[in-house]
Protein backbone atom coordinates (compact mmCIF):
# COMPACT_ATOMS: atom_id res chain seq x y z
CA UNK A 1 0.00 0.00 0.00
CA UNK A 2 2.91 2.09 0.98
CA UNK A 3 4.24 1.32 -2.50
CA UNK A 4 1.32 2.81 -4.00
CA UNK A 5 1.07 5.88 -2.06
CA UNK A 6 4.52 6.76 -3.21
CA UNK A 7 3.79 5.94 -6.64
CA UNK A 8 0.25 8.22 -6.58
CA UNK A 9 2.96 10.67 -4.76
CA UNK A 10 5.48 11.10 -7.56
CA UNK A 11 3.00 11.05 -10.46
CA UNK A 12 0.94 13.99 -8.86
CA UNK A 13 4.56 15.66 -8.35
CA UNK A 14 5.43 15.08 -12.33
CA UNK A 15 2.20 16.61 -13.22
CA UNK A 16 2.83 19.57 -11.33
CA UNK A 17 6.53 20.01 -12.65
CA UNK A 18 4.72 20.01 -15.72
CA UNK A 19 2.32 21.77 -15.57
CA UNK A 20 4.71 24.81 -14.55
CA UNK A 21 6.54 23.80 -17.26
CA UNK A 22 3.78 24.02 -20.01
CA UNK A 23 2.30 27.53 -17.95
CA UNK A 24 5.99 29.04 -18.42
CA UNK A 25 5.72 28.93 -22.42
CA UNK A 26 2.00 29.83 -22.17
CA UNK A 27 2.27 33.00 -20.17
CA UNK A 28 5.52 34.47 -22.39
CA UNK A 29 3.10 33.39 -25.90
CA UNK A 30 0.06 35.44 -24.28
CA UNK A 31 2.22 39.01 -24.15
CA UNK A 32 0.98 40.77 -27.33
CA UNK A 33 3.21 43.52 -29.17
CA UNK A 34 1.70 46.36 -29.01
CA UNK A 35 2.57 49.45 -31.57
CA UNK A 36 5.53 49.72 -34.08
CA UNK A 37 8.06 47.59 -34.18
CA UNK A 38 11.09 49.81 -35.67
CA UNK A 39 11.90 53.64 -35.23
CA UNK A 40 10.51 56.09 -37.80
CA UNK A 41 13.15 57.89 -39.47
CA UNK A 42 14.74 60.52 -37.80
CA UNK A 43 13.64 63.33 -40.51
CA UNK A 44 10.26 62.68 -38.99
CA UNK A 45 8.78 65.48 -37.32
CA UNK A 46 8.29 64.42 -33.70
CA UNK A 47 4.97 66.41 -33.58
CA UNK A 48 3.67 64.08 -36.41
CA UNK A 49 3.59 60.49 -34.42
CA UNK A 50 0.88 58.88 -35.20
CA UNK A 51 -0.43 56.48 -32.37
CA UNK A 52 1.59 53.90 -31.64
CA UNK A 53 4.69 54.90 -33.91
CA UNK A 54 8.30 55.73 -31.87
CA UNK A 55 11.51 57.87 -32.91
CA UNK A 56 14.38 56.30 -31.51
CA UNK A 57 18.16 57.75 -32.08
CA UNK A 58 19.87 56.43 -28.75
CA UNK A 59 23.05 56.36 -30.67
CA UNK A 60 23.39 60.09 -31.80
CA UNK A 61 24.06 60.39 -27.69
CA UNK A 62 26.00 57.37 -26.21
CA UNK A 63 26.53 58.99 -23.18
CA UNK A 64 25.72 61.36 -20.49
CA UNK A 65 22.88 61.76 -17.68
CA UNK A 66 19.23 60.97 -18.71
CA UNK A 67 15.82 62.47 -17.93
CA UNK A 68 12.43 61.38 -19.26
CA UNK A 69 9.29 64.07 -20.19
CA UNK A 70 5.70 62.02 -20.37
CA UNK A 71 3.29 64.94 -21.85
CA UNK A 72 -0.57 64.16 -20.88
CA UNK A 73 -1.56 66.72 -23.46
CA UNK A 74 0.14 65.47 -26.11
CA UNK A 75 -0.15 61.50 -25.10
CA UNK A 76 3.78 61.28 -26.16
CA UNK A 77 6.98 60.42 -24.25
CA UNK A 78 10.56 61.81 -24.66
CA UNK A 79 13.67 60.56 -23.51
CA UNK A 80 17.12 62.92 -23.32
CA UNK A 81 20.16 61.76 -22.77
CA UNK A 82 23.26 64.59 -22.57
CA UNK A 83 20.88 66.97 -22.29
CA UNK A 84 19.43 66.39 -26.35
CA UNK A 85 16.19 64.11 -27.24
CA UNK A 86 17.15 60.74 -27.99
CA UNK A 87 13.56 59.02 -28.40
CA UNK A 88 10.19 59.79 -28.41
CA UNK A 89 6.67 57.77 -28.51
CA UNK A 90 3.07 58.08 -28.87
CA UNK A 91 1.78 56.62 -25.16
CA UNK A 92 -1.50 56.22 -23.31
CA UNK A 93 -2.02 57.39 -20.05
CA UNK A 94 -4.73 57.27 -17.19
CA UNK A 95 -8.17 56.79 -18.56
CA UNK A 96 -11.06 58.97 -16.60
CA UNK A 97 -10.94 57.63 -13.00
CA UNK A 98 -7.36 56.37 -13.01
CA UNK A 99 -5.91 59.83 -13.76
CA UNK A 100 -2.13 59.31 -14.08
CA UNK A 101 -0.09 61.56 -11.54
CA UNK A 102 1.73 64.81 -12.69
CA UNK A 103 5.07 65.62 -10.60
CA UNK A 104 8.41 64.60 -10.61
CA UNK A 105 9.42 61.12 -10.21
CA UNK A 106 12.40 58.26 -9.98
CA UNK A 107 12.35 54.94 -11.26
CA UNK A 108 12.15 53.22 -8.32
CA UNK A 109 12.30 49.47 -10.05
CA UNK A 110 13.09 47.66 -13.17
CA UNK A 111 11.22 44.57 -14.73
CA UNK A 112 11.74 43.21 -17.35
CA UNK A 113 9.06 40.43 -17.07
CA UNK A 114 6.32 41.59 -14.70
CA UNK A 115 2.24 40.81 -14.84
CA UNK A 116 -0.48 43.37 -12.66
CA UNK A 117 -0.73 42.00 -9.43
CA UNK A 118 -4.50 43.93 -9.81
CA UNK A 119 -5.46 43.53 -13.06
CA UNK A 120 -6.16 39.63 -13.77
CA UNK A 121 -2.21 39.47 -13.84
CA UNK A 122 -2.23 41.41 -16.88
CA UNK A 123 1.25 41.53 -19.04
CA UNK A 124 3.48 44.61 -18.16
CA UNK A 125 6.58 43.73 -20.07
CA UNK A 126 9.80 46.76 -19.66
CA UNK A 127 8.33 47.92 -16.30
CA UNK A 128 9.38 50.66 -14.51
CA UNK A 129 8.37 51.37 -11.48
CA UNK A 130 7.36 55.18 -10.46
CA UNK A 131 5.43 54.93 -7.25
CA UNK A 132 4.59 52.23 -4.60
CA UNK A 133 1.64 52.61 -5.58
CA UNK A 134 1.05 51.45 -8.70
CA UNK A 135 1.94 53.72 -11.24
CA UNK A 136 4.88 52.64 -13.65
CA UNK A 137 5.97 53.00 -17.22
CA UNK A 138 5.61 49.98 -19.46
CA UNK A 139 4.73 48.14 -22.48
CA UNK A 140 1.14 48.44 -23.23
CA UNK A 141 -2.02 49.28 -25.29
CA UNK A 142 -1.88 52.51 -27.54
CA UNK A 143 -5.43 52.91 -28.69
CA UNK A 144 -4.15 56.82 -29.52
CA UNK A 145 -6.36 58.20 -25.87
CA UNK A 146 -5.80 57.94 -21.98
CA UNK A 147 -6.86 54.42 -21.68
CA UNK A 148 -4.56 53.24 -18.78
CA UNK A 149 -5.36 52.70 -15.07
CA UNK A 150 -2.60 54.97 -14.37
CA UNK A 151 0.39 53.77 -15.46
CA UNK A 152 2.32 55.20 -18.76
CA UNK A 153 1.67 52.38 -21.74
CA UNK A 154 4.71 52.40 -24.23
CA UNK A 155 5.00 51.29 -27.68
CA UNK A 156 6.61 47.57 -26.94
CA UNK A 157 9.89 48.18 -29.31
CA UNK A 158 10.45 51.96 -27.29
CA UNK A 159 9.86 50.36 -23.99
CA UNK A 160 12.05 47.56 -24.93
CA UNK A 161 14.71 50.17 -25.75
CA UNK A 162 14.03 52.56 -22.69
CA UNK A 163 14.71 49.44 -20.45
CA UNK A 164 18.00 48.55 -21.92
CA UNK A 165 19.44 51.78 -21.10
CA UNK A 166 17.58 53.51 -18.43
CA UNK A 167 19.65 53.83 -15.39
CA UNK A 168 17.44 52.53 -11.99
CA UNK A 169 16.76 56.37 -10.49
CA UNK A 170 16.50 58.21 -13.64
CA UNK A 171 14.40 61.45 -13.43
CA UNK A 172 10.89 60.82 -15.10
CA UNK A 173 8.30 64.45 -15.45
CA UNK A 174 4.66 64.30 -16.30
CA UNK A 175 3.18 67.31 -16.84
CA UNK A 176 0.34 68.97 -18.57
CA UNK A 177 -0.40 72.18 -19.90
CA UNK A 178 -2.05 73.55 -16.84
CA UNK A 179 0.45 71.60 -14.66
CA UNK A 180 4.04 72.98 -15.86
CA UNK A 181 5.05 75.60 -18.17
CA UNK A 182 4.53 74.78 -22.10
CA UNK A 183 8.22 73.68 -22.89
CA UNK A 184 7.47 70.88 -20.20
CA UNK A 185 3.47 70.37 -21.47
CA UNK A 186 5.21 70.74 -24.88
CA UNK A 187 8.45 69.30 -25.13
CA UNK A 188 11.18 69.28 -28.20
CA UNK A 189 14.72 68.52 -28.55
CA UNK A 190 16.42 69.89 -25.69
CA UNK A 191 15.46 68.49 -22.25
CA UNK A 192 13.07 71.26 -20.93
CA UNK A 193 13.65 69.95 -17.26
CA UNK A 194 17.25 69.42 -15.13
CA UNK A 195 17.99 65.86 -14.92
CA UNK A 196 18.75 66.19 -11.10
CA UNK A 197 15.33 67.03 -9.57
CA UNK A 198 13.09 67.46 -12.76
CA UNK A 199 13.01 71.31 -12.31
CA UNK A 200 12.14 73.31 -15.67
CA UNK A 201 15.30 74.67 -17.08
CA UNK A 202 14.95 78.38 -17.17
CA UNK A 203 16.22 79.71 -20.52
CA UNK A 204 16.41 83.33 -21.09
CA UNK A 205 15.65 84.41 -24.63
CA UNK A 206 18.57 86.34 -26.45
CA UNK A 207 18.63 90.37 -25.74
CA UNK A 208 18.28 92.08 -29.28
CA UNK A 209 22.10 92.86 -29.24
CA UNK A 210 23.03 89.04 -28.11
CA UNK A 211 24.59 86.74 -30.84
CA UNK A 212 26.10 84.27 -28.22
CA UNK A 213 26.58 83.00 -24.88
CA UNK A 214 29.10 80.77 -23.58
CA UNK A 215 29.27 79.80 -20.27
CA UNK A 216 31.90 76.09 -19.84
CA UNK A 217 32.10 76.75 -15.84
CA UNK A 218 28.18 75.86 -15.19
CA UNK A 219 29.62 71.88 -16.12
CA UNK A 220 33.70 72.14 -16.15
CA UNK A 221 33.43 68.16 -17.29
CA UNK A 222 31.75 65.43 -18.91
CA UNK A 223 30.80 64.23 -22.02
CA UNK A 224 29.77 67.08 -24.76
CA UNK A 225 26.51 66.79 -27.48
CA UNK A 226 25.93 69.43 -29.40
CA UNK A 227 22.63 70.06 -31.15
CA UNK A 228 22.27 72.60 -34.78
CA UNK A 229 19.02 73.60 -35.59
CA UNK A 230 18.11 75.04 -39.10
CA UNK A 231 14.76 75.99 -37.86
CA UNK A 232 15.55 78.04 -34.71
CA UNK A 233 19.14 79.18 -36.51
CA UNK A 234 21.09 78.24 -33.49
CA UNK A 235 24.00 75.60 -32.22
CA UNK A 236 22.96 74.33 -28.19
CA UNK A 237 26.06 72.66 -26.78
CA UNK A 238 25.69 70.55 -23.75
CA UNK A 239 28.13 69.04 -21.35
CA UNK A 240 27.15 66.40 -19.07
CA UNK A 241 23.72 67.36 -19.44
CA UNK A 242 24.19 70.81 -18.61
CA UNK A 243 23.83 73.73 -21.09
CA UNK A 244 27.09 75.69 -21.66
CA UNK A 245 26.61 77.58 -24.37
CA UNK A 246 24.61 78.75 -27.79
CA UNK A 247 25.38 81.29 -30.40
CA UNK A 248 23.12 82.08 -33.19
CA UNK A 249 23.85 81.35 -36.72
CA UNK A 250 23.02 81.52 -40.22
CA UNK A 251 22.41 78.54 -42.85
CA UNK A 252 22.56 79.54 -46.22
CA UNK A 253 20.10 78.89 -49.16
CA UNK A 254 17.14 77.83 -49.06
CA UNK A 255 16.84 73.99 -49.11
CA UNK A 256 17.13 72.38 -45.71
CA UNK A 257 19.82 70.27 -44.16
CA UNK A 258 19.59 66.99 -44.12
CA UNK A 259 18.91 65.35 -40.73
CA UNK A 260 22.49 63.53 -39.47
CA UNK A 261 23.84 62.34 -36.31
CA UNK A 262 27.75 62.33 -36.08
CA UNK A 263 30.56 61.22 -33.46
CA UNK A 264 33.85 62.91 -33.45
CA UNK A 265 36.19 60.80 -34.32
CA UNK A 266 40.08 59.62 -34.32
CA UNK A 267 41.62 60.76 -37.74
CA UNK A 268 42.25 63.01 -40.54
CA UNK A 269 39.65 64.83 -41.86
CA UNK A 270 39.14 64.23 -45.77
CA UNK A 271 36.95 67.30 -46.17
CA UNK A 272 37.38 71.06 -45.40
CA UNK A 273 35.98 71.56 -41.64
CA UNK A 274 36.70 74.51 -39.50
CA UNK A 275 34.36 72.50 -36.44
CA UNK A 276 36.89 70.20 -35.95
CA UNK A 277 39.80 71.06 -32.98
CA UNK A 278 42.18 69.66 -36.04
CA UNK A 279 41.15 68.53 -38.96
CA UNK A 280 44.88 66.75 -39.49
CA UNK A 281 43.67 64.70 -36.44
CA UNK A 282 40.16 64.34 -36.30
CA UNK A 283 37.10 64.26 -37.61
CA UNK A 284 33.27 64.40 -37.76
CA UNK A 285 31.68 60.77 -38.70
CA UNK A 286 28.00 59.92 -39.53
CA UNK A 287 25.94 57.70 -37.08
CA UNK A 288 23.50 54.81 -38.51
CA UNK A 289 20.50 56.04 -37.12
CA UNK A 290 16.73 55.28 -38.68
CA UNK A 291 16.23 56.32 -41.78
CA UNK A 292 20.21 57.07 -42.83
CA UNK A 293 21.64 53.05 -41.89
CA UNK A 294 23.66 53.41 -44.57
CA UNK A 295 25.14 56.54 -43.92
CA UNK A 296 27.06 55.05 -41.14
CA UNK A 297 31.30 55.72 -41.22
CA UNK A 298 30.92 58.51 -43.89
CA UNK A 299 31.89 61.78 -43.64
CA UNK A 300 30.02 65.16 -43.73
CA UNK A 301 29.14 67.18 -46.40
CA UNK A 302 31.58 69.56 -47.75
CA UNK A 303 28.81 71.30 -49.00
CA UNK A 304 26.85 71.61 -46.46
CA UNK A 305 29.27 72.27 -44.03
CA UNK A 306 29.86 75.37 -46.46
CA UNK A 307 26.49 76.65 -45.55
CA UNK A 308 26.61 76.76 -42.09
CA UNK A 309 28.06 80.75 -40.98
CA UNK A 310 29.16 80.87 -36.93
CA UNK A 311 31.41 83.37 -35.40
CA UNK A 312 34.82 82.12 -35.86
CA UNK A 313 35.39 82.90 -32.02
CA UNK A 314 32.46 81.14 -30.53
CA UNK A 315 34.11 78.51 -33.31
CA UNK A 316 37.19 78.06 -31.93
CA UNK A 317 35.49 77.69 -28.21
CA UNK A 318 33.64 74.83 -28.99
CA UNK A 319 37.11 73.41 -30.61
CA UNK A 320 38.64 74.05 -27.77
CA UNK A 321 36.53 71.46 -25.69
CA UNK A 322 36.19 68.66 -28.01
CA UNK A 323 37.32 65.29 -27.93
CA UNK A 324 36.64 62.21 -29.44
CA UNK A 325 33.12 60.63 -28.37
CA UNK A 326 31.64 64.21 -28.64
CA UNK A 327 28.22 63.74 -30.71
CA UNK A 328 26.50 66.39 -32.95
CA UNK A 329 22.96 66.32 -33.82
CA UNK A 330 21.96 68.21 -37.00
CA UNK A 331 17.89 69.22 -37.65
CA UNK A 332 16.26 71.22 -39.94
CA UNK A 333 13.21 71.27 -37.31
CA UNK A 334 12.88 74.30 -34.72
CA UNK A 335 14.51 72.94 -31.56
CA UNK A 336 10.83 73.85 -29.67
CA UNK A 337 7.38 72.79 -31.46
CA UNK A 338 5.64 76.39 -32.71
CA UNK A 339 2.27 76.29 -30.49
CA UNK A 340 0.21 79.23 -29.74
CA UNK A 341 -2.51 77.01 -27.89
CA UNK A 342 -2.71 73.19 -27.24
CA UNK A 343 -1.34 70.98 -29.47
CA UNK A 344 -3.45 69.00 -32.10
CA UNK A 345 -3.38 65.56 -31.40
CA UNK A 346 -2.78 63.54 -34.49
CA UNK A 347 -3.93 60.57 -32.61
CA UNK A 348 -7.76 59.33 -32.40
CA UNK A 349 -9.42 62.18 -30.09
CA UNK A 350 -12.28 60.43 -28.41
CA UNK A 351 -11.99 56.90 -26.33
CA UNK A 352 -14.49 54.42 -26.75
CA UNK A 353 -17.52 54.65 -25.54
CA UNK A 354 -18.83 52.28 -22.81
CA UNK A 355 -20.06 49.36 -25.52
CA UNK A 356 -16.57 49.17 -27.28
CA UNK A 357 -13.72 46.49 -25.60
CA UNK A 358 -10.90 48.54 -23.92
CA UNK A 359 -7.74 47.40 -25.24
CA UNK A 360 -5.13 45.13 -23.12
CA UNK A 361 -5.35 47.35 -19.85
CA UNK A 362 -2.76 46.28 -17.31
CA UNK A 363 -1.64 48.16 -14.36
CA UNK A 364 0.33 47.41 -11.10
Amino acid sequence: MSGMRRAIHLFCLLLSVTGVALLAPALADSVPFWGAKTSVSIDTPINQLKKGEFLWMAKAVSTGPMVMVVSITEQRAYVYRNGILIGAATVSTGRPGHPTPTGVFTVLQKQKEHRSTLYHAAPMPYMERLTWGGVALHAGGLPGYPESHGCIHLPSGFARRLFDISPGGMTVVISTEASAPERVAHPGYLAPVKFVGGQPVERLPFAPNENERWQPELSPSGPVSIVLSQGSQKIVVYRNGIEIGRPRLIVTGDAPLANHALMLTDGPSSVPDPFVPDPTKFRWLRIGVSGHKGEEGTQVDPAEVARIRLSADFAARINGILKPGATLFVTNEPLHPQTTGPMVQVMDADPPTDSQPAHSRGDL
